[in-house]
């Protein structure tokens, strides 16, 4: 392939949010990756909702909370995230001497998106008796402006680990504020967020997969809607759900969070079936389009050239950390 100087990549970057570069057809790109890797001691890590391929390569796959951990406790030179924005975002903020890399800038988050920083800030002022826990899939001023962040794993443990006269703020997600109320008690105010992957499956679509393939257990993430919740013989999160299909003696499932995960599922329990649960739209499967911008030809590139790179001022870092630490603390309490 043409290669092109580093100058010229980052100003192709600022225009694109990535590189936009020809890659020779021939070469043999996981080799190339695990190449790039040894050479610039970089880690891989890589979210469940990734496409195959990626996390075929990737050093580490998890959910949310499983990346942050892996990222707070890497000793590679470089970091390169194969998710969504704001979690490379968290590598960063984990990392802030480090350079951490996202394959594709304009992989964003609906759910992020739903809560803007000055909204959010101004909402906060109005209820200044309240702790904010707000879940990880969001910016890093929303963190900067939290007291703890949480994911869908340890989400019901840190609320729990407060006292019950403490007065609560979720951010950002409604769903799974809601199913979070409704699990531990606790009422709390919650931000009018939610992620479009989760917001959209079908209640009559999935009833009628059930009724097509009656022994399937219908597995689902508390991101997901009440309505679908209410269907679901296990809710869980990214891992939860995976480690259900692991352990359960049921050999179908419909699952209820982005496709992606399926492939995780296949490889760790090949003789059973997995079913994607449908969206409202004409689809099969619901995929997130910005974890889908991500792909193994712009991963080679952006390792090649160390860039896209993730960059916060120093006063975002320190703040985001706060919040941040405070979740992996308290996750180590509970040995999560």
């Amino acid at each position: 392939m043409a290669f092109i100087n580093i100058e010229e990549a980052k100003m192709q970057v600022n225009r694109k949010g990535f590189l936009d570069i020809a890659v020779d057809p021939g070469i043999d790109l996981f080799a190339e990756i695990e190449r790039l890797k040894k050479k610039k001691n970089a880690v891989l890590l890589a979210h469940y909702y990734q496409d195959a391929d990626i996390q075929d390569v990737a050093d580490f796959i998890g959910d949310s909370l499983g990346l942050a951990q892996e990222a707070a406790r890497t000793k590679a030179d470089i970091i390169v995230f194969a998710g969504v924005h704001f979690m490379a975002e968290t590598a960063k903020i984990l990392n802030p001497g480090k350079k951490v890399l996202l394959p594709d800038l304009k992989a964003g988050c609906s759910l992020a998106d739903s809560a803007p920083t000055e909204l959010f800030r101004a909402f906060r002022e109005e209820h200044p008796d309240h702790l904010v826990i707000s879940y990880i899939n969001c910016t890093a001023e929303i963190k900067a402006l939290s007291d703890i962040i949480c994911t869908s794993s340890n989400a019901q443990k840190i609320i729990e680990s407060l006292s019950q006269e403490q007065k609560i703020i979720f951010a950002p997600d409604k769903n799974l504020g809601a199913y979070l109320k409704k699990k531990t008690g606790r009422d709390m105010l919650l931000w009018n967020g939610s992620c479009i992957v989760h917001e959209i499956f079908s209640v009559k679509k999935i009833t009628e997969l059930k009724a097509r393939h009656p022994r399937a257990a219908f597995i689902a993430h508390p991101e997901c809607e009440e309505p679908v919740l209410r269907m679901a013989d296990f809710i869980g999160s990214t891992t939860a759900l995976l480690k259900y299909t692991q352990s359960s003696a049921e050999k179908e499932f419909i699952v209820g969070t982005e496709s992606g995960i399926l492939h995780q599922m296949k490889l760790s329990s090949p003789e059973k079936i997995f079913i994607p649960a449908p969206p409202e739209t004409n689809c099969a499967c619901n995929d997130c389009p910005y974890m889908k911008l991500n792909t193994l030809e712009k991963l080679y590139l952006c390792m090649e050239y160390e860039t896209p790179q993730i960059m916060m001022s120093p006063e975002l870092l320190k703040k985001g950390r706060i919040p941040i630490d405070r979740m992996l603390e308290i996750s180590r309490q509970y040995g999560l």
